[in-house]
């Protein structure tokens, strides 16, 4: 499972999610920052990579039947950063690619 990572979220997660041989991209890398969601979600689903946000806007977007890899969503604050890692490492571990396909896991 590949994961791209938005704006919001710490990059310390980015490099956990690394050196566990994690493929990651960021917003940042992708030349992201600052553009709208739907351009978010759809460089993410292009490239066949679940979406890692603690924006609810996503949500929206999947509510409203747009097409996806996969979402998670984690509201701001609500875990700590080793808790976070420990969560994508599961998922990455435990599900194939296409069964996150238009699905959404909170964290």
């Amino acid at each position: 499972m590949l994961f791209h990572l938005d704006e919001n979220i710490d990059h310390a997660i980015v490099r956990a999610l690394r050196e566990r041989g994690i493929d990651v991209t960021t917003s940042t890398e992708a030349q992201l920052v600052g553009a709208r969601d739907i351009e978010q979600l759809e460089f993410a689903r292009e490239s066949g990579r679940v979406i890692v946000t603690q924006d609810s806007d996503f949500l929206r977007l999947h509510q409203a039947g747009y097409s996806h890899a996969g979402i998670v969503f984690a509201s701001s604050g609500s875990r700590e950063i080793g808790e976070f890692v420990r969560f994508l490492c599961l998922l990455h571990d435990c599900l194939a690619p296409k069964e996150m396909i238009g699905n959404v896991e909170f964290l």
